[in-house]
């Protein structure tokens, strides 16, 4: 399951982060990437005056270190936040397996987390407990472990790492459990039909190679797996020989290269081969066209998805195919999204070249409108392939693509924990870490005939596997119905978790450090309401943009929910003096991107672009916020679109169980109980859109937020140049918003759904809104309830002890006018009852008998420090300065919270406990698979 916020387009599966490319261990939220490209001529070169600076190169002051025992160190410093990552890569990935033995380093990434011969304790209360921001992943060529934090934890993370590399313990009892979790993650994937669909493909396209099975495993082989073979993998695989080291942030390089040696040093080279990839090199398959492969089973999407053999990613055709994927997918431009999606005969098309260590491929994947056929569409994605391969590109096309490709390399490293992905990415895979300053150099010099051949050699339609899902079942049988009921229980908890325990493990750190001071924003607002708020930060020549506009899902109408949403997708659809693939070229040639995505209380607006293109992001963003006209075609497009998504969600069990969830929490009338439906979204005329649209898209209630490189004073005029004539008459609209009512009892809902193997479970009810004195109390209480998977009291009993759950949180959801506390997980249906009543003890223990002093303690460090994490990716900077205007909060709570957070007290914590967690007032939702009735929950 990831945990991103966004994906975006990569050369290798670790940053293409699909679930069915590789498998993540969940511990917190993790960040995200995007996007290089020259100054524009759109504006007049006197509007604004931006940073002249080159782009850096992305190796700029990298150090390679390789330690006597083989051990390679890459270093780099970056001084803008005081934040360090350390990175810890492993050369052995699903490659590696031998037959029968599918997923064991997935599972052997898991085990890694279960302690040490030193420290025999769950390491992720260990990272937890220093405030970091940790994860951990498993690909085709390599397992990662990734952690950022402040920079005194440096010392302490390598301390870590270099213990789990060489003192692992795997034991029988913990593999027993690690492997039901494990079973859990994939049966997770199951409910998704694109999963399936990838990976019959997969094993069609590649019979002989392990690149054909799926990185996480399959249940069969999992639940073979032995003592005995986990550690022959941890044996030959840990070692040093075979490790990358990445350190990037704030820190100083020779010191930090003696505690390596130090640290690292004392560890022994490999004494053995280790096991070796099943081949050397894919064999090719034979040159005829397949049949496709089809899928009849449960689901509602319609699809297809083709795989073409491609070559490893140190071969010198990959930059052209790299732009060859650009021209083909990427941006409403692109080819395949003309004929297929602009056409109506897909709601969405998406393409990635995934280049590994052996070899590599070219995938498509195409989900259709539900009345199409994919035998037609599958015939038109054919002749489009054709017509590139017989006539070429143009090279407009080519420099779009080109300024697309660089600026999301140099966009997607601006954070440090994303920029020391890359250097472990690239040593790992290509073994180059400057691999990708010679991938951009080589993508300058590809010209239109370069693409044209490598898509007739690698894109014929012999060496294509195809596959198509069709669905059997398209309307769920899900219920909203609800019951009164109270579940059996069972005495599940184990209590608190044991901060001592934890401290005695912990390395030496100074855990008291003062955080720096933060930029606050410059603030500013025009004559007619708009508010804008900047910062200025020169260490990257990028720029974030963030907006909000009141124009929620709340104004949706009951008998045309789904309207707020429409008109924020119209947005980009044209203006009245450009058309919509006009607007979209305007970014598309610069490799900026703006998007609108509705929320309950708002539309929040996403912007990115170089410091160069700034003009161009805002003047876009001013022109179609006050001239959008949502044309006719378009908006039909968008509502078919609409409905094939709607579609989707109500056969995707997370999201059926929110929305089922949310609407027995808030009863009919509320402004958050109303969700979309095909009978309300076919109701929605352009009337409807542009009387919605002119109601609720106004300056005085718009906020911008801004951060990056470039002179505010310039930003300032060209901001009331471009908003200044934005009108808006009368009052805004209000919504009322009624008292919040806490359920009697508890209300249990089963939404069964066809062909799932796992079930999502949310339980909660109302909470507290952002303004509320409890707030950062609240914070504190939900740290240790649920704030991560493994070193809170929900994570370290329900997923750790008991092995029920792949990932299990919880949540208190604060906006302006309401607030919603909420937990969730993934169970496997014969475990989902245990699951509910282990909660509901907890939550009972911790209602009843509060939390103590040490967990109030921890858990006020962990947030500490990842709020000041969080403060060094600009896009969560970005949003946190925005929304903070939003909920009316004073600028300088960018500097306040960290001491809010430290105000907290124990009785505060356990006030908020007892009036805020009712473990026999709760809602219950569950969705997927039938649980049991005859223990409380009641089928539907």
């Amino acid at each position: 399951m990831p945990v991103l916020r966004k994906l975006h387009r990569y050369r290798f599966p670790l940053l293409l982060l699909s679930f069915w490319l590789m498998t993540v261990l969940l511990l917190g939220d993790a960040s995200s990437l995007t996007r290089i490209q020259a100054a524009s001529t759109w504006l007049n070169s006197d509007k604004i005056i931006v940073s002249k600076k080159t782009i850096p190169p992305l190796i700029e002051n990298v150090r390679k270190t390789v330690l006597d025992n083989g051990l390679t160190v890459l270093t780099r410093e970056v001084h803008s936040s005081p934040v360090v990552t350390v990175q810890v890569w492993y050369k052995v990935g699903s490659r590696n397996e031998e037959p029968g033995l599918n997923g064991i380093a997935h599972q052997l990434e898991h085990m890694m987390f279960k302690g040490t011969k030193n420290r025999p304790i769950q390491f992720g209360r260990l990272l937890s407990a220093l405030g970091s921001d940790s994860n951990a992943f498993t690909s085709y060529d390599q397992t990662a472990y990734y952690n950022t934090a402040e920079r005194d934890k440096l010392t302490a993370l390598l301390e870590l790492e270099a213990d789990r590399m060489q003192n692992a313990v795997i034991d029988s009892v913990e593999l027993a459990s690690e492997k039901r979790v494990v079973i859990s993650e994939l049966q997770g994937y199951e409910n998704s039909p694109e999963y399936r669909l990838s990976r019959a493909v997969m094993q069609v396209a590649f019979p002989n190679h392990a690149y054909g099975l799926p990185v996480g495993g399959t249940e069969a082989d999992v639940q073979k797996f032995n003592l005995e073979q986990v550690r022959k993998y941890y044996q030959n695989f840990y070692t040093p020989d075979n490790a990358v080291v990445v350190i990037v942030g704030d820190f100083q390089t020779e010191p930090t290269l003696e505690a390596v040696k130090e640290i690292f040093g004392k560890i022994p080279k490999s004494q053995q081969s280790g096991v070796r990839s099943q081949e050397s090199g894919v064999k090719s398959q034979e040159s005829k066209a397949r049949t496709p492969i089809v899928l009849l089973e449960p689901g509602s999407a319609t699809l297809l998805h083709a795989v073409y053999p491609l070559p490893d990613a140190n071969h010198p055709d990959v930059p052209a195919l790299d732009l060859m994927d650009r021209i083909l997918t990427d941006g409403r431009n692109s080819r395949l999204e003309q004929v297929l999606v602009e056409s109506g005969l897909a709601s969405d098309v998406s393409a990635s070249v995934i280049s590994l260590l052996e070899a590599g491929w070219y995938e498509l994947s195409v989900t259709a409108d539900p009345d199409q056929d994919l035998k037609k569409i599958d015939s038109v994605l054919r002749s489009a392939i054709a017509k590139l391969t017989q006539k070429g590109v143009t090279t407009e096309e080519l420099n779009r693509a080109k300024a697309q490709l660089e600026a999301s390399v140099i966009l997607s490293n601006r954070d440090i924990t994303n920029l020391a992905l890359q250097l472990g990415n690239d040593q790992t895979t290509a073994g180059d870490y400057r691999y990708t300053e010679k991938y951009l150099a080589a993508i300058r010099e590809v010209t239109t005939a370069d693409v044209q051949r490598v898509a007739t050699k690698y894109l014929k339609p012999e060496a294509r596997t195809v596959g198509f899902f069709k669905p059997t079942q398209v309307k769920p049988t899900g219920n909203t119905e609800k019951t009164n009921s109270k579940h059996n229980t069972e005495n599940f908890a184990s209590g608190a978790v044991n901060t001592q325990e934890v401290a005695k493990y912990l390395p030496s750190v100074d855990l008291t450090s003062v955080p720096r001071s933060h930029t606050l924003p410059e603030q500013f607002t025009l004559s007619n309401g708009l508010r804008v708020l900047l910062v200025s930060d020169r260490s990257t020549p990028t720029v974030t943009l963030s907006g909000y506009v009141k124009a929620g899902k709340e104004f949706d109408p009951e008998d045309k929910a789904g309207l707020a949403s429409v008109v924020a997708e119209n947005l980009m659809n044209g203006t009245k003096t450009k058309d919509v693939l006009t607007v979209a070229k305007t970014l598309e040639d610069r490799g900026a991107s703006l998007e609108f995505e509705t929320y309950r209380e708002g539309v929040r607006i996403e912007g990115d672009s170089l410091a160069a293109d700034l003009p161009i992001l805002v003047q876009t963003l001013a022109d179609v916020v006050k001239n959008a006209n949502f044309p006719t075609k378009e908006l039909e497009l968008t509502r078919k679109q609409a409905l094939t998504t709607l579609k989707h969600e109500l056969d995707d069990p997370s999201e059926v169980a929110q929305r089922t969830f949310v609407q027995s929490v808030y009863p009919k009338k509320h402004p958050l109980h109303t969700f979309p439906t095909e009978q309300s979204l076919r109701r929605i005329n352009r009337k409807d859109v542009i009387e919605f649209k002119t109601k609720h898209y106004r300056p005085d209630t718009t906020v911008i937020a801004l951060v990056g490189d470039f002179a505010p004073d310039q930003v300032k005029g060209l901001i009331k140049s471009e908003f200044g004539n934005w009108k808006a008459s009368g009052s805004p609209p209000t919504v009322n918003y009624p008292a919040d009512i806490i359920p009697e009892k508890v209300v249990s809902v089963n939404s069964v759904l066809p062909g799932k193997a796992q079930a999502i479970t949310y339980m909660g009810n109302t909470g507290i809104n952002r303004k509320d004195p409890r707030f950062y109390a609240v914070q504190v209480l939900n740290q240790i309830l649920g704030g991560d998977t493994l070193s809170s009291r929900l994570g370290a009993e329900v997923r750790d002890r008991l092995g029920l759950t792949y990932g299990i949180y919880s949540n208190f959801l604060a906006g302006s006018n309401f607030g919603t506390f909420l937990i969730e997980m993934q169970t496997s249906p014969e475990d989902t009852r245990q699951a509910i009543a282990s909660t509901r003890e907890l939550l009972k223990e911790i209602h009843e008998k509060g939390v103590t002093e040490p967990e109030v303690e921890t858990a006020k460090r962990i947030l500490i420090s990842n709020y000041i994490i969080s403060l060094a990716d600009p896009e969560e900077l970005t949003h946190k300065i925005l929304m903070n205007e939003v909920y009316g909060l004073d600028k300088e709570e960018l500097r306040h919270s960290t001491e809010k957070i430290q105000a907290v007290n124990l009785e505060q914590v356990n006030q908020a406990a007892r009036e805020l967690l009712y473990p026999d007032k709760i809602v219950v939702v569950t969705a997927g698979p039938a649980v049991f009735a005859d223990q409380g929950i009641m089928s539907h």
